[in-house]
């Protein structure tokens, strides 16, 4: 069966996210949407994972744990697990690793940590959009090793991307999906214009508001709409 996916939104934790991104509103504008799976990946924290889990459960939509890294070569990740335990196990390694940098809200946005009922109990004064002392390769030897995925975010975008970055996918680094922006353009490189077939090929939103959330577009075909059958699907190596 297909099962229609966005796996990047922002709650209203990461500061460049509306207010409204609160867990209800993110799970029912998704189910409005049609959308039968989804992930919220704030920058650089799993602080508002559990209430988003909670209402997905409740909605009926499958929801896996997530989070968007920043690698100190200022790439963004998207790390997906199928567990929110191991999420938050990533999110104590990227928290060690985060500069102490008070957030400006006048000028970042606010960073506000909710519960299942959209209430804000409180927000995280240390900056999340900024680059982790956390490598690369740290990053992805870390989310396999807790079971989940790594997937370079947006690789088609000029800034805090993989491509950009390094200006081809590195060789010292596997990754078997990657993620290209809605409507981004894959660039081509010469005799190498093909490399894109070698990987899995996501697209979701970047949602940072509620209008954002994809709309009922991309899909996985899938036996059962589970959050451990995404993470096999975004695990396969393509032939």
């Amino acid at each position: 069966m297909k099962y229609y996916y966005d796996l990047h939104i922002h709650s209203c934790l990461s500061p460049c996210a509306s207010n409204d991104m609160t867990p209800n509103n993110i799970v029912n504008m998704a189910k409005l949407k049609g959308l039968d799976i989804v992930a919220v990946t704030d920058h650089n924290t799993a602080k508002n994972l559990k209430p988003v889990l909670a209402c997905a459960k409740k909605a009926g939509i499958c929801a896996l744990a997530g989070m968007e890294v920043e690698s100190a070569e200022e790439i963004h990740l998207l790390t997906l697990f199928a567990d929110l335990q191991s999420c938050l196990k990533l999110e104590e390694y990227i928290s060690k690793a985060l500069p102490n940098i008070k957030n400006n809200t006048s000028i970042f946005g606010d960073q506000l940590i909710s519960d299942n009922q959209d209430e804000i109990i409180g927000s995280v004064e240390n900056l999340l959009v900024t680059a982790t002392t956390r490598t690369l390769e740290q990053i992805v030897s870390y989310t396999n090793d807790l079971g989940g995925v790594c997937v370079p975010a947006h690789i088609d975008r000029d800034s805090y991307s993989i491509i950009s970055t390094f200006g081809v996918m590195p060789e010292h680094v596997s990754f078997s999906t990657v993620e290209v922006s809605p409507k981004g353009i894959i660039k081509e490189y010469g005799e190498d214009s093909l490399w894109l077939n070698r990987y899995n090929v996501i697209s979701s939103s970047d949602a940072h508001y509620l209008w954002g959330i994809a709309e009922r577009g991309q899909f996985f075909e899938m036996k059962e709409c589970s959050a451990k059958a995404v993470i096999e699907i975004l695990k396969q190596q393509k032939n």
